[in-house]
């Protein structure tokens, strides 16, 4: 019998049974052996204090295994995770989670801004927004959104996210961490501005998601569900970083000071979740506030490890989470604090630097097209070596995906190269120094030569279909069964009706993908 935290599986919830009289702790009607085993999901949180309601259940029921899990162990002077749980009896890293495909690779996108990195002093006798005098002081990275506002500095930091957005995938969705309710706010107004059109035609494509945005909140299972287009983007503080299966995410921005090497884990890892069937293998990380230096710490990535927060000391020990409590962080800014909002004053990006992480877990500063060149030349003794391959591969995606492997994401290649190139004309290009050929050229190639004469009318109707989602989306669209479920191909017959009466069986649709697929990277294109 395994009982947890949680509900999401039909599990017994903490709070379900016990509260603070004697007469809610219902817990104790039972035996104390009447569960064998019991699981603690994100067990460095109430499970971990001493004075910790949950504590007393989990003590009550001692005689079960307990199993406590966690990505973040903590340690502080109030919550200790290994004081009542041990040490860890088996530890997973992020490194090896990539290199066995449960998790996904990223990059980091790194953006320094002149007032952030340079300090900015308000001339003598400025006065904000509110006409308030400004304190004459440096202001740096740690004061911008949480003592000093720049509205110039908000808005650029929202054109920077929309360019990338637009030169990628406009609907890829994002979050973007903010310092607090205020900040996040604000940036969902400058978002809005920055999308233009997109915003405009679709009121909810950016939201704010905060503990205290009814609105927000209501679309939160909107936002992490797979099928659900809108929200895109979802400004927020911190209740999206943790306990939020966002699936599709391919987008982190951090415009957020991150102390707290838990808090990295966890907003990190909203990005590190693969969705094979939305074709989501990557993300990104955009870090305007030098966050993503934690992944040079050496306990970032390492054994899991107890991490000692010092900011902790000072606070009291937090209540009993409520399933629907925003985080502690998550809430707006408390009365008296008082923000010095100035418009007018020029900001600008100063320095940019993309960095991929490779095959060893450590991020890589060198030009990507010059890593990925010497890794596909480890793998490849020649372009023959690939072409062979490549043509012999019953799927071409597991070709990808062993690339991967080796930390080549060919999605960040094309970042660079350009979208409208696939996986085959990247690797010849880059590798090889192959002239490009786009999708779309290719599938065109295809569609002049005199190949589909051999088929009948619907079976030609659907190889030209895939030829099209090839051109738009690439190889692993056309190599889904997925794919036969789309329009064009739902208006021609089911996937079983498609494979099983057009094509005369899943060997004979196998055989014809795999001849379109021969057609489409023909050796004389490539050289």
């Amino acid at each position: 019998m395994e009982k947890g935290a949680s509900s999401k599986s039909g599990a017994v919830q903490y709070q379900a049974i016990t509260g603070p009289d004697e007469e809610d702790k219902i817990f104790k009607s039972v035996s104390r052996d009447f569960f064998d085993m019991i699981v603690i999901d994100e067990c460095h949180r109430g499970s971990a204090a001493d004075d910790s309601a949950w504590r007393e259940i989990l003590e009550y029921f001692d005689n079960a295994v307990q199993l406590g899990l966690t990505a973040t162990p903590k340690e502080t002077k109030y919550v200790s995770s290994s004081t009542y749980f041990g040490e860890p009896v088996y530890t997973y890293s992020l490194k090896q989670g990539i290199e066995d495909g449960f998790l996904a690779p990223y990059k980091v996108v790194r953006i320094d801004i002149d007032k952030d990195i340079e300090g900015w002093t308000p001339p003598p006798g400025m006065t904000d927004d509110l006409g308030q005098a400004i304190e004459q002081r440096e202001y740096n990275q740690k004061d911008m959104d949480r003592i000093l506002v720049l509205n110039q500095r908000t808005k650029l930091v929202a054109r920077r996210i929309m360019k990338y957005l637009n030169a990628t995938d406009p609907f890829s969705k994002t979050i973007v961490f903010c310092e607090d309710v205020d900040h996040a706010e604000r940036m969902r107004v400058a978002l809005v501005n920055a999308a233009g059109q997109l915003a405009l035609d679709n009121p909810k494509y950016i939201m704010r998601i905060t503990g205290d945005s009814v609105e927000g909140k209501a679309e939160l299972d909107n936002f992490i569900d797979p099928e659900s287009k809108f929200p895109v983007i979802a400004t927020t503080s911190e209740l999206l970083a943790t306990g939020v299966d966002t699936k599709t995410c391919k987008l982190i921005v951090l415009d957020k000071t991150i102390a707290s090497m838990s808090s990295f884990k966890q907003i990190i890892g909203r990005g590190t979740r693969i969705d094979e069937e939305n074709n989501k293998w990557f993300f990104t990380i955009m870090d305007f506030k030098k966050a993503t230096e934690l992944f040079r710490d050496p306990d970032f990535d390492g054994e899991a490890v107890v991490i000692y927060e010092p900011g902790d000391d000072d606070d009291p020990v937090p209540p009993d989470p409520v399933e629907d409590d925003p985080e502690p962080d998550d809430v707006e800014e408390p009365p008296g604090v008082y923000k010095v909002r100035v418009s007018g004053v020029d900001v600008n990006i100063i320095a940019e630097r993309v960095e991929y992480i490779g095959p060893d877990g450590k991020l890589i500063m060198a030009s990507y097209k010059d890593f990925s060149r010497k890794q596909i030349q480890k793998e490849f003794t020649s372009l023959d070596d690939f072409l062979n391959r490549w043509n012999s591969a019953a799927k071409k995606q597991a070709l990808i995906d062993e690339l991967e492997e080796h930390g080549i994401v060919l999605d960040n290649l094309a970042t660079e190269i350009g979208k409208d190139y696939g996986d085959f004309d990247l690797i010849c290009h880059i590798a090889w120094g192959q002239p490009a050929l786009t999708r779309k050229e290719r599938a065109n190639k295809v569609k002049k030569r005199n190949y589909f004469t051999k088929y009948g009318e619907q079976a030609r109707a659907v190889l030209t279909g895939l030829l099209d989602k090839y051109a738009d989306e690439g190889i692993a669209t056309l190599e889904s069964a997925k794919v036969l479920r789309l329009d064009p191909f739902k208006t021609i017959g089911t996937p079983v009706e498609i494979i099983n009466t057009i094509f005369g069986g899943k060997e004979k649709f196998e055989s014809a993908i795999q001849e379109l697929e021969q057609e489409l990277f023909k050796k004389e294109e490539s050289a």
